[in-house]
């Protein structure tokens, strides 16, 4: 029998759960959106103010990014927005193309009705929205960059091996970081719909060879691209 006072202990953990849930998904985001800057400080004080939370969940939320890699923590530093190494990062694209190739070719192997049908919706709802909020000039629009990431783990999705598909989204995520910081510097220069598209059909015919090397091209103009933004910014060499 559960008594009112575990009772209340297990309601209480449950919401501090939620809270820190909260509070990673709300730093992870601004973390990929480029609101705090590679190597910044996160000083707990602060992000509780900003975040309106106790430092409990915050902690939490931060031993959860810096277990991703997305934050970086040390015994004398604290915690701080993990580094972005510019010069790793033809090597950063060239490992995603090996790995998602290989996912690529399994999941289309493994190709079913269904996840055709996900596809189709996909490249339609993306054909309905802006990559950038404004016209003029690069502002991330969100709903796109959710669209974006389902496509790319929907393409890949069939791959029996789940390492396979989590590595996959792990680059995803750090290659994320690279692309927001130089969007700016590239804005308008791509068809970002028309490489999608581009990709799906191979997909979705069983080409393999066709559509990994359209996904390779994909990332390669992306990694182009993203390092001559950096340079403009001065960001690497």
């Amino acid at each position: 029998m559960i008594t009112p006072t575990k009772k209340a202990s297990y309601i209480n953990a449950i919401q501090g759960i939620t809270r820190a849930s909260a509070v990673y998904d709300r730093l992870k985001a601004d973390i990929l959106q480029g609101r705090f800057t590679a190597d910044q400080k996160l000083k707990i004080e602060e992000l509780s103010s900003f975040y309106e939370t106790g430092a409990s969940p915050l902690r939490e939320a931060l031993n959860r990014l810096s277990a991703e890699g997305l934050v970086s923590r040390s015994d004398q530093r604290g915690f701080n927005v993990a580094p972005l190494r510019w010069e790793e990062l033809d090597t950063l694209t060239e490992t995603r193309c090996f790995i998602e190739g290989r996912a690529l070719e399994e999941s289309i192997t493994h190709r079913t009705e269904e996840w055709e049908d996900k596809l189709v919706l996909l490249i339609h709802k993306l054909s309905k929205k802006p990559r950038s909020s404004e016209a003029d000039q690069h502002s991330a629009n969100p709903e796109w960059e959710l669209l974006h990431k389902e496509f790319h783990k929907t393409l890949l999705e069939n791959a029996p091996s789940r390492w396979i598909k989590e590595f996959s989204e792990t680059l995803g995520t750090e290659s994320y970081r690279y692309r927001q910081v130089a969007a700016s510097k590239n804005f308008g220069e791509r068809d970002h719909h028309a490489e999608h598209v581009g990709i799906f059909k191979a997909a979705i015919s069983g080409d393999i060879d066709l559509a990994k090397k359209l996904l390779f091209e994909h990332y390669r103009k992306t990694s182009t691209l993203t390092g001559r933004g950096a340079r403009s910014l001065k960001l690497m060499k």
